[in-house]
């Protein structure tokens, strides 16, 4: 890590960014910014604290793999599958990931900010501490995921399911946009950011809590949409 740290270090200085070797083997500490991983079979890699900086993984199987701390800033990963794996502290900030299998991952603390995450499968994902402000996450799926402390600041949740995520402690929606994003049965009494306006655009029940000064909409329950 810290020699990787210091050879970016060094082309911040210089003003030179030296190419990735695109054909090296994946390992800890891998540098494959800019390269082209579209289409490949590197489940189980072991990518801890690489960079990967606006690197194309379009379509690759990164299940089981190891991204720990790794730098994802502006990758592509649509319809990628990064299903299971281990992705604590790792920067996915303005990635592309449309689509992406996300379900089962480890991702407490990662940074999702500004990224397109419309469509992406999230079921399940461990996502304590993670920081989605101004991502688009429309259709994103939540199922099951543990959620505590995340943040949506400014995000677009439209239509997005939180349903069934597990989560203690408050998770901040300040700004965030709740068109019809399905929040039935949660306990959202220690939300931060939550406002009415919010509220009324979104569908809950009978088992929704909200915070206090905050009322049901007398639209509830929305009809299921299966689209």
């Amino acid at each position: 890590m810290a020699a990787l740290l210091f050879a970016m270090a060094a082309s911040t200085f210089t003003g030179h960014v030296e190419a990735a070797d695109c054909k090296s083997p994946s390992g800890p500490e891998t540098d494959w910014h800019d390269c082209n991983k579209r289409l490949l079979m590197l489940g189980g890699s072991d990518l801890e604290g690489s960079n990967l900086v606006n690197t194309d993984f379009t379509l690759t199987d990164l299940r089981g793999a190891t991204l720990r701390g790794a730098n994802l800033e502006k990758a592509t990963l649509m319809r990628a599958s990064l299903a299971g794996a281990v992705a604590d502290k790792a920067n996915f900030t303005r990635v592309e990931a449309y689509r992406g299998n996300f379900s089962d991952i480890s991702a407490e603390g990662a940074l999702f900010v500004s990224s397109e995450l419309q469509r992406t499968d999230f079921s399940r994902a461990r996502l304590t501490g993670a920081d989605f402000e101004k991502a688009e996450l429309g259709r994103a799926n939540f199922h099951e995921a543990v959620l505590t402390g995340t943040r949506f600041s400014m995000a677009n949740l439209s239509r997005a399911n939180l349903s069934g995520a597990v989560f203690e402690g408050p998770i901040d929606f300040d700004r965030a946009f709740l068109f019809l994003t399905r929040i039935e049965g949660l306990d959202l009494s220690a939300a931060t950011g939550l406002e009415q306006e919010q509220v009324d655009l979104a569908c809950g029940d009978a088992a929704t809590k909200l915070p206090a000064g905050l009322s049901a909409p007398a639209k509830w329950p929305c009809p299921h949409d299966n689209d």
